[in-house]
């Protein structure tokens, strides 16, 4: 663990070769990541395991964080960038189903979109819309969703009892589940 702390601090600091070896070392579980947040995709072909790692691994290397001191820290860092990563993939793949540069006029009953695309949009509009009525709550579904982080784990990163996490977690989902089965933002806090 003192490696991986060094290789950590060094990465925040700029040497980049600090974060090759970090990227080494965590590389395993970045699969394991990856593969848990596509393994609803079912088989979208444009975008794998290895493919999302990658970019994530590209999308870190270029930007450093300030404080990344341990391996919560660096999961939940690397679940943002997957969400990102996932999130733009979705928003290329159907604006390519809208218009690819030919203009085509198709019956509705001609359309195939990906559901999984539209859910994974549908939830990153919510989590912004809860982000604006309470960041942590948002910033709980991110750690726990995303990063696969447990309870536990995601009280220690946000300095917070476990009874809160587990508390805003439950309310946090429900609002969430409410936002997006009614497709629209709702203006209620999460926590009313």
């Amino acid at each position: 663990m003192d490696s991986l702390s060094d290789l950590m601090a060094r990465w925040a600091a700029g040497d980049e070769a600090a974060f090759n070896s970090l990227v080494s070392l965590v590389y395993d579980e970045l699969r394991r990541l990856a593969h848990r947040r596509l393994g609803h995709q079912h088989g979208d072909p444009t975008l794998n395991t290895t493919a999302l790692v990658h970019e994530t691994y590209m999308r870190l290397a270029g930007h450093p964080p300030r404080e990344v001191n341990d391996r919560h820290r660096f999961f939940a860092l690397a679940a943002t960038v997957m969400r990102s990563v996932l999130v733009d993939h979705a928003r290329e793949r159907l604006a390519a189903k809208r218009n690819a540069g030919i203009r085509l006029e198709l019956s509705p009953d001609m359309l195939v979109t990906n559901a999984r695309d539209v859910e994974l949009l549908s939830l990153d509009r919510a989590l912004n819309a809860l982000a604006l009525l309470d960041e942590r709550q948002s910033r709980i579904i991110e750690l726990r969703f995303f990063a696969g982080l447990s309870i536990e784990d995601t009280a220690e990163i946000l300095g917070m009892s476990p009874a809160t996490v587990k508390r805003d977690w439950v309310t946090a989902r429900a609002w969430l589940h409410d936002s997006m089965s009614r497709g629209e933002r709702p203006t209620k806090a999460a926590s009313e």
